[in-house]
């Protein structure tokens, strides 16, 4: 090579060449800004979750889970005959009873439907806890939620009622202003009765995973005496109000053949004055 084609070479301007393994700076963009939405999706659909698990605070503040301290009560469920208006074959009163919230009572029939709690002695009532889980239950979960008390299916008097949005856990009954008890946020009844009469989405049957009654140590009545035992409604027989008793709900014992057991709806409107005074006065 001449001088002066070394000249040239040496002046000459460095050549890039293009590489097919290199990426597109157009498609890098692309896929950045596509891991960033599925990112984003991803973020929200946790916040969704979130708000789903922990639930959102319906009416009367019913809806919010808090921490539940029951030093100085006891849990005074065992004292009461429960039946339900209905319920699935396996699904009734002692899955309902049943310490795991696992297992829930399954009504079977049209709405309301009724769970019934009638005590023998005239009981002072300080706290009642239901557990629901819309995560798990989804349709079945209840959404509106009546409870009335009384001394029998015939005088019942409304005391509360929970409109819940998404409930999951343990939520606690209002009892304040009820008028028992020295503090006025006691409830003194023989017996108490939850009607459910909407469900999530429209649901037509329902669960309910557990119910808690506590009275405090100081007026929870002692257990049962033997001639009262001999009293209460065994499985299979007639409860107090027309609904038969049992473990797997009406219609002895489970229902079997057809489509579950099936009893009589309990409970009555509202009573007069006098029936209320009664009802919400301390003994």
């Amino acid at each position: 090579m001449n001088r002066a084609g070394a000249r040239a070479a040496q002046q000459a301007p460095p050549v890039t060449i293009a590489s097919d393994n290199e990426p597109d700076e157009a498609a890098v963009n692309v896929g950045a800004e596509d891991y960033t939405d599925d990112v984003s999706e991803e973020d929200e659909d946790e916040e969704d979750a979130e708000d789903l698990a922990e639930g959102e605070e319906g009416e009367g503040g019913a809806n919010r889970v808090e921490p539940f301290d029951s030093s100085g009560l006891r849990e005074i469920g065992n004292l009461a005959s429960w039946t339900v208006s209905t319920a699935k074959p396996g699904c009734g009163v002692e899955a309902l009873r049943d310490d795991s919230t696992t297992r829930f009572w399954q009504s079977d029939g049209p709405q309301p439907h009724l769970l019934n709690i009638h005590f023998i002695r005239m009981v002072s009532i300080s706290h009642i806890r239901i557990y629901l889980d819309v995560v798990l239950d989804e349709s079945y979960t209840p959404t509106r939620i009546s409870f009335l008390a009384g001394t029998s299916p015939h005088d019942l008097i409304e005391f509360v009622q929970l409109a819940l949005e998404h409930p999951k856990g343990w939520i606690d009954v209002g009892l304040a202003g009820v008028g028992g008890g020295p503090d006025g946020n006691t409830l003194r009844a023989h017996l108490v009765q939850l009607r459910i009469a909407e469900n999530h989405q429209n649901g037509k049957d329902t669960h309910l995973r557990g119910l808690q009654i506590y009275a405090r140590e100081d007026a929870a009545p002692p257990g049962p005496r033997s001639s009262e035992v001999a009293r209460m409604p065994r499985p299979g027989t007639s409860a107090p109000g027309g609904m038969p008793a049992g473990a797997d709900g009406p219609g002895g014992g489970g229902g079997g053949g057809g489509g579950g057991g099936r009893g009589e709806k309990v409970g009555g409107t509202g009573a007069g004055e006098d029936s209320s005074r009664g009802l919400m006065e301390p003994s």
